[in-house]
């Protein structure tokens, strides 16, 4: 029996007239049309050369021909490679040399500048614009509608995605037909998805939240989402009347709560707020349940594993976890520097281990083997604990640890201090080279508007809260913080930023 991740989304619907998507412009495609679309692009897509596991790179806008072109590829037996679209050409080269895929796809406007970093890699270059032009949509449109899906084993890659690269060069994480469809089954059954939500989608689709987290478990359950090209806090609060379900980074919240239109007659017809990606605040958690009577539900995941532990749906949604491990995923905490298990409740290393965890860098053996242990845990990178009630807290990432005159400076445990002083949005807290203390503990705060802010206030707060040898040496004021496209704050920027703070 073939593990086609296609055949387990679109191939087994109960009901394929029902609505798997609603475009922007209005456009609505049944899961007979994802089916029968699907067959169209995957029938250009073989004609252009792709065989299965051969990859294939997308940067392309968020569109309904975008999804169905992730859905071919891996019904064709393909391998997708999804790029954020704000890669520049410099950055692109790396990737498409990289991974060396068999086609590229990109937007028509970009053709140009694309086209020799394509022919370096051997890819064949076509199009494909968000309002369905461009030559893939073209060759699409000319093909069969009947195509058999390609047989895949739950080992088979079904995708590759690049890691952030904030230290180093990217990783391409291999993730297999069987990583993506455990995942999906899990996280349908833990947020008790069914055919009749309706998910507000304004996610990207390069990234694992809103490719494989939001568009896999709607089609999973048969259900259906409103796909929408950016964030739009106005249109998503009056789409709420007749959806179910949003899934969002801590940004996306933070800007809701800040719009007039967000009541508790709004989103009455919702039944599930899902935040991840980054870190959200305690005081976001509780705002929102102020103001709509919704606990957001927070989870935590990453590139490699896609999601690992999760508040629950039915139970307590503690503010500042990210809940309990999801079933048949294992997380431990160990040490970093031994790798033993440490004691019940202390911080240490997150890893995880289960059918969700991916199957290596792409060529990257080494690596591999340095992050991915021969009992299947995965070192995630992430520092954290786990409490009496079996919550994973989240301390930071390991690289953010900070050694300060000998002692391990946890930056969220001074963050979580400093964002509950008045006047204070958040901040990040950074380690900076310093010739006494060989790293400097170092607050980077975002005012509110208009709060008059000094940073004696601040240490003077932090002084009556905490230790000695964890205060900041000094406290550097910004207007926003830096962050990627999902919301997480670059705190490498920062480090790079203030790296002659204390005149080293």
């Amino acid at each position: 029996m073939s593990e086609n991740i296609f055949d387990i989304l679109v191939g087994s619907t109960a009901d394929f007239s029902a609505i798997a998507i609603e475009a922007e412009h209005g456009e609505r495609l049944s899961y007979a049309d994802l089916n029968a679309q699907s067959a169209r692009m995957a029938n250009a897509l073989f004609a252009l050369g792709l065989r299965p596991g051969d990859r294939l790179a997308a940067q392309i806008d968020k569109s309904t021909d975008a999804i169905i072109l992730y859905l071919a590829t891996v019904r064709a037996g393909g391998v997708f490679l999804p790029l954020n679209t704000a890669y520049t050409p410099a950055e692109m080269a790396y990737f498409i040399g990289d991974a060396e895929p068999a086609i590229f796809v990109c937007d028509p406007a970009r053709r140009d500048v694309l086209e020799p970093i394509a022919a370096a890699a051997g890819a064949a270059l076509v199009t494909l614009d968000a309002d369905g032009g461009g030559s893939l949509a073209e060759a699409a449109a000319a093909s069969s509608a009947e195509f058999e899906t390609v047989a895949r084993a739950a080992d088979d890659l079904a995708a590759l995605l690049y890691t952030s690269g904030t230290t180093g060069r990217s990783k391409g994480a291999m993730l297999t037909h069987g990583n993506l469809v455990s995942n999906a089954r899990t996280l349908r059954d833990a947020w008790h998805y069914g055919p009749t939500d309706i998910l507000i989608h304004a996610l990207p689709i390069f990234h694992t939240h809103g490719l494989f987290v939001a568009t896999n478990v709607t089609l999973l359950s048969g259900a259906s989402m409103i796909l929408l090209r950016k964030f739009d806090p106005a249109r998503i609060i009056g789409l709420m009347a007749r959806s179910t379900v949003l899934m969002g980074v801590p940004t996306f919240y933070v800007r809701l709560l800040d719009e007039p239109g967000l009541t508790r007659d709004a989103s009455a017809s919702m039944r599930l707020f899902i935040s991840g990606s980054a870190p959200l605040l305690a005081e976001t958690h509780k705002s929102w349940e102020a103001t709509t009577g919704h606990a957001i539900l927070e989870r935590y995941g990453m590139t490699e594993t896609n999601m690992n532990v999760s508040n629950p749906y039915i139970g307590e949604r503690v503010a500042g976890t990210v809940g309990l491990p999801l079933a048949g995923v294992e997380v431990r905490i160990t040490d970093p520097e031994t790798g033993v298990d440490v004691t019940a409740g202390e911080i240490g290393m997150i890893e995880v281990r289960g059918p969700n965890v991916f199957k290596g860098y792409w060529r990257m053996p080494e690596k591999t083997a340095e992050d991915l242990r021969d009992n299947g845990f995965f070192i995630t990178g992430d520092l954290g604990r786990i409490d009496e009630q079996g919550y994973v807290h989240i301390v930071g990432r390991g690289k953010d640890l900070i050694i300060s005159g000998g002692f391990n400076v946890y930056p969220k445990e001074i963050e979580a201090e400093i964002d509950a002083i008045d006047g204070v949005v958040e901040s990040a807290v950074i380690g900076l080279p310093h010739r006494d203390f060989g790293e400097a503990v170092t607050a980077v705060v975002v005012p509110k508007c208009g709060a008059k802010q000094d940073p004696e206030n601040i240490l003077g707060t932090l002084q009556q809260r905490l230790a000695r040898f964890k205060l900041p040496k000094k406290v550097v004021f910004v207007g926003e913080l830096p962050r990627n496209t999902m919301g997480k704050v670059q705190k490498n920027l920062l480090r790079d930023e203030y790296f002659d703070l204390y005149g080293n």
